[in-house]
């Protein structure tokens, strides 16, 4: 396979979609971005003649298969295809409505998959391929007052894990790239939040909503070293199923591996008692 591919990502205006896609224009690689509007088209084309935008909401499942088709059509055969497109939901859960649930798993769960579904059928045939989907360590570990996101990103992790088992065969790589705490949008303006309405809630709530705002922006990570790292992973010849970035997502879901392991011994006798 050459050094230079072709990229497909979803998101490219803003967050680790924006990041990712300036790295990879600036070593060569071509990128195929959705946005959701003609001024970010022409934005983003402006960048490099590598550069090309698609209109595409993630949840226009009615569109996706003649997008990609169309794509195939216009620019030949893409080598990666970068499932970035995502929000964060914040609320209590038993304040948030089912549907703020059904909107955080049509964007960041079946958007995903509707992509992937599309592109599948392409890499299968060229027997060669990576997808790549943007969880987070909320995939692995969990925050109170994140459920839906978190549920969300747990559901792609376990979609992403068998999807790369079904495809190995045909030398087709899945890997869910699972980020800590980045300086992007996630916290701020991107992240959609439930009102407070349970007094029971305020303190044990309060406080972690206020620290997730006044920590926006300046989290540890760095979305162009995001980038960077990402565009190491595209070159692996074995990319791994799974991968964290950050120092505290490595940290966290460390921990969180070591207490459900210790909570697995603890409870083994139990556990084996249902065997026949």
């Amino acid at each position: 396979m050459s050094a230079h591919k072709t990229l497909f990502i979803t998101g490219i205006s803003s967050g680790f979609g924006k990041a990712l896609a300036s790295a990879a224009l600036a070593v060569g690689h071509r990128v195929i971005g959705t946005v959701r509007n003609q001024g970010a088209v022409e934005a983003f084309e402006a960048l490099s003649p590598e550069a090309h935008a698609v209109i595409l909401d993630v949840t226009d499942f009615a569109r996706i298969d003649s997008v990609v088709a169309e794509i195939h059509t216009r620019y030949g055969p893409v080598d990666v295809v970068v499932n970035n497109a995502g929000y964060g939901h914040e609320g209590i859960f038993e304040e948030s409505p089912l549907e703020d649930m059904r909107r955080q798993f049509d964007v960041n769960v079946f958007g995903a998959v509707a992509i992937t579904k599309a592109f599948v059928p392409y890499l299968r045939e060229r027997r060669r391929g990576h997808i790549i989907n943007i969880t987070s360590m909320g995939g692995t570990i969990t925050l109170p007052g994140i459920s839906y996101y978190c549920a969300s990103k747990f559901a792609l992790e376990g979609l992403s894990d068998t999807l790369s088992k079904e495809l190995s065969p045909f030398n087709i790589f899945v890997t869910a790239v699972a980020p800590g705490s980045f300086r992007t949008d996630w916290a701020g303006r991107s992240m959609q939040r439930t009102p407070r309405s349970i007094a029971d809630y305020d303190a044990s709530f309060d406080p972690i909503r206020q620290a997730r705002e006044e920590k926006s922006g300046k989290q540890l990570g760095d979305p162009q070293k995001a980038a960077q790292a990402l565009l190491q992973l595209i070159q692996s010849d074995k990319p791994p199923a799974h991968l964290l970035l950050g120092s505290d997502a490595l940290a966290l879901v460390r921990d969180k591996l070591t207490q459900s392991l210790k909570e697995i011994d603890q409870w083994e006798s139990l556990t084996r008692s249902t065997d026949s």
